[in-house]
């Protein structure tokens, strides 16, 4: 079987908002389902449907419309049936995570054109959309969510129920971008366009609308600098490299 490539996903700029709607919206959308059924089926087949089982018990993989059409086809042959489905009309499918050098805990949802760093953590619930950039290294922790085209450096922590803004709608050319040894609290807030210099720290709750400066402290919302960050700050703050790896 020849597998042809996508070149309009190779060609696709992730840095252009614009781009990456335009790709969206031509996108083939995709509504698979999974269908398990109790009937005898025998020899019948159908393109674009994938057919697993013997005698009176099989599974399909297919397209919704197509494998309705099946299913109304051999209804005479058909005991019973039960359809799985968790999307409609996707335009873009989740990454292949088979050969990513990190660890990535179920429940996490992880959209295609997204760089995964070696070591880096996805805990359960995460959400990391198009375009974004996972250093090194780097946690992303439960029911995180990273925007469309979230630049996370090496060796970064994003607390649990922290948002970082995307920047696809509204569109915007400026992504977030979080610098190297940066720690952010739970449930903090980046908002669009915003930069946290390396080694600075967001306080749990933030919300961070303006540029944060390299090892600085941040807190309230909107949030402002509150400190330098000093060895208390830094110890209160380690990363644990037996987590990673």
């Amino acid at each position: 079987m020849t597998i042809e490539k996508d070149t309009t996903q190779e060609q696709l700029d992730l840095t252009n908002p614009y781009e990456i709607a335009k790709f969206i919206k031509q996108a083939k959308k995709s509504t698979p389902v999974k269908v398990y059924v109790q009937g005898d089926l025998g020899t019948a087949t159908q393109e674009g449907i994938k057919k697993f089982g013997s005698e009176d018990f099989w599974i399909l993989f297919g397209e919704h419309v197509e494998i309705a059409d099946f299913l109304a086809t051999h209804q005479h042959v058909i005991k019973d049936y039960v359809m799985e489905n968790d999307r409609r009309n996707s335009a873009i499918p989740m990454l292949d995570l088979k050969h990513i050098n990190a660890r990535i805990e179920p429940g996490a949802i992880i959209r295609d054109r997204v760089k995964i760093g070696d070591n880096a953590v996805i805990m359960m619930g995460a959400v990391v959309n198009i375009g974004s950039e996972i250093g090194e290294n780097t946690m992303i922790d439960m029911n995180a969510v990273l925007g469309a085209r979230s630049m996370i450096g090496k060796n970064v922590h994003v607390g649990a129920g922290a948002v970082v803004a995307g920047v696809l709608e509204p569109p915007s050319a400026t992504p977030v971008i979080i610098e190297d040894h940066v720690m952010i609290g739970a449930n903090a807030v980046i908002l669009e366009g915003v930069r946290v210099g390396k080694n600075a720290v967001v306080a749990a709750g933030a919300i961070v609308t303006k540029d944060v400066p390299p090892d600085s402290v941040v807190a309230g919302s909107p949030a402002k600098i509150i400190k330098a960050k000093d060895e208390k700050t830094e110890e209160k703050t380690k990363l644990l490299d037996d987590l990673r790896g």
